[in-house]
């Protein structure tokens, strides 16, 4: 099965709004064993949008579409579907009443423009929105002896997400002919390039339908490992193998896999040891500690944390004296190391990581120039702290921090086992 991407709306023209979901669905049809032919964005114009999906159907069997199944008066993709097909809008009692349930439930009262939310495509299915009130569209038709089928989705991202996960894709991976078999490591503390020149080319794995992607991310890179074919069986023997390899050369690079996630990890890990951490943060403002709690139940092992970015509260939170500040300067070993130290005591807790640095885009020195961190440890047993050397880029140095400083405690707890 091809398919065409169609992404709707102005602000994605204008450069307003980055065209994150063409990427999400080209990858994720793609997992299912759907092609995708083609990309195209068009913005908020009946004609335009009905003329696209003519084009998509040229090349495609699926054309999905996502942007402008809002209710507002420039959300035009359900006219411009009904117009390509060349059916009517049906008003749905059905599908009125499911947006009317979403508003009770959120105690917002219903606006009469919403009722154009109920309006589907004649012969069209309603696909269910977990996440909000623009249901998705389930459209086929024959022509010329050809099955063409149209998938239409808010243009929401999490909505866009919610309705393909649960619905779309399951569909999508029955009607595919051939075995398409996915398993994804994550892997930290080691960039695309270098993962790539340790493992090789891996001739022996990698064989007639078996492939490898590196999707690198902020200081994480997934490592997809693909088997295609027509027997599930062989199919399967061959995801094993390359997973297996995998698993052995990089060791305790890889942390998890498919939706895992670093933080999820480490939480798993302080619940399994029954410890529990507390951060002190400077150049990461927070992010540490964000990271930790976005993971349900954190509450079990995350005592909290000190935004300790003015150097007086280093000195009265933390225990930092004037005198190392003078000395080695607030980014420092020694000053990190403090900070670690200073945060365990105060709250209590088992372990505490500390960060510290220059991220950027001013501020930097030929001795500590921007991109310059420095990452601190502290338990009953040891303190440390380890220095990074990052970009010039203040969001890029955060999120990288952020990642590090979590690995730092993941890797200093499978050094205690």
């Amino acid at each position: 099965m091809k398919a065409t991407i169609l992404t709707v709306g102005d602000e994605i023209l204008i450069g307003q709004i980055v065209n994150s979901n063409a990427a999400w669905l080209g990858e994720h049809l793609g997992l299912v064993g759907v092609e995708v032919a083609r990309m195209e964005t068009v913005g908020d114009d009946v004609q335009a949008i009905s003329e696209a999906i003519g084009r998509g159907f040229e090349t495609s069997d699926l054309v999905v579409v996502t942007g402008g199944l809002g209710p507002t008066h420039d959300d035009v993709t359900r006219e411009a579907v009904a117009a390509s097909f060349g059916v009517p809008l049906i008003f749905q009692p059905d599908v009125m009443a499911e947006v009317e349930r979403v508003f009770v439930e959120r105690r917002r009262a219903l606006p009469e423009t919403n009722r154009k939310l109920a309006e589907i495509s004649e012969g069209f299915e309603p696909i269910l929105n977990p996440k909000g009130t623009a249901q998705g569209l389930w459209g086929e038709r024959e022509v010329a002896g050809r099955t063409q089928r149209i998938v239409v989705l808010p243009g929401v991202p999490d909505e866009m997400k919610a309705i393909m996960r649960e619905h779309v894709l399951p569909r999508l991976a029955e009607m595919s002919e051939r075995v398409v078999l996915h398993k994804t490591l994550l892997t930290v503390g080691q960039g695309e390039s270098s993962l790539a020149e340790h493992l090789g080319d891996l001739p022996e794995v990698l064989t007639t339908g078996v492939s490898l992607a590196y999707l690198p991310g902020s200081g994480i890179v997934r490592l997809r490992v693909s088997a295609r074919g027509d027997d599930r069986a062989a199919a399967q023997a061959g995801l094993d193998r390359a997973v297996e390899r995998l698993r052995n050369d990089l060791g305790d690079r890889i942390f998890g896999e498919d939706s895992a996630t670093l933080e999820g990890v480490l939480g798993d890990m302080l619940v399994e040891r029954g410890l529990t951490i507390a951060v002190a943060e400077s150049c990461t403002g927070g992010s540490v500690a964000s990271r930790i709690t976005r993971v349900p139940g954190s509450s079990r092992y995350f005592l909290g944390g000190v935004v300790a970015y003015d150097n007086r509260v280093k000195i009265r939170q933390l225990g930092v004296s004037e005198a190392d500040l003078e000395e080695h300067g607030a980014v420092s070993g020694a000053v990190v190391r403090l900070m670690a130290k200073g945060v365990r005591d105060a709250l209590g807790a088992d372990i505490a990581v500390a960060t510290t640095g220059i991220a950027g885009p001013d501020g930097g020195t030929p001795e500590k120039p921007v991109g310059t961190v420095w990452l601190g440890y502290a338990d009953a047993h040891d303190t440390y702290a380890v220095r990074l050397q990052l970009s010039r880029d203040r969001a890029i140095n955060i999120r990288l921090s952020t990642t590090a400083a979590l690995n730092l405690v993941r890797r200093q707890l499978l050094r205690q086992n």
